[in-house]
């Protein structure tokens, strides 16, 4: 009984965290899974049911009830903004060449949805050089430090946003990291990058 109250719990935070996700662009499955679990359940007292931190759905099943949310919600339309999406990555590709741009994310696996954007990994070891480039380029962009945790330590690193149809993230790495294989925060798998 206990398990299934637990496996019942985690599906209904999964769900609600999905939905925060879709219809409320909360970007990170973090802030996604807590907010929801705080909107599920509240913050305790004798009523209201209590969660603890191992009741939280992980990041791979909030994104499982993403795509079944994704695909209920919009159907073919899903396949046809994946389409695009990936024409777009290819010609930012293409213009960012002299980087080395990999493509990851939901448009490398397939799993696009409303407010997706397009990842693309750029090496090089200078970011002046690639923002006098993306300048070059004509493209209006804003650049912002990320702080990411890397194989057991906190990183700070340069992303580069800019928007052509679908938003664009360029996360910018030393060209030495080209042949790192970061994990992924989704499912703790190395990220494929294409």
């Amino acid at each position: 009984m206990k398990k299934q109250r637990t496996s019942l719990l985690r599906q209904s935070i999964a769900n609600e965290a999905a939905r925060l996700m879709y219809e409320e662009s909360v970007d990170q499955y973090f802030n996604a899974k807590r907010l929801a679990a705080k909107r599920l359940f509240g913050r305790g007292g004798a009523r209201k049911m209590r969660y603890r931190p191992q009741d939280l759905p992980s990041n791979g099943e909030i994104q499982a009830a993403l795509r079944e949310l994704t695909q209920l919600t919009e159907g073919e339309l899903s396949q046809q903004r994946l389409f695009a999406m990936r024409v777009i990555a290819l010609e930012t590709m293409n213009a960012l060449e002299l980087f080395k741009p990999r493509l990851i994310g939901s448009v490398s696996t397939g799993h696009v949805r409303r407010g997706s954007d397009i990842d693309l990994h750029v090496f090089t070891d200078s970011i002046e050089e690639i923002k006098l480039y993306v300048h070059y380029l004509g493209w209006r962009f804003e650049t912002r430090q990320v702080t990411i945790h890397v194989a057991g330590e906190y990183k700070d690193y340069t992303h580069i946003y800019y928007e052509r149809i679908f938003p664009i993230e360029l996360s910018v790495y030393p060209l030495a990291d080209i042949r790192v294989t970061h994990r992924s925060s989704t499912d703790g798998k190395p990220i494929v990058r294409l």
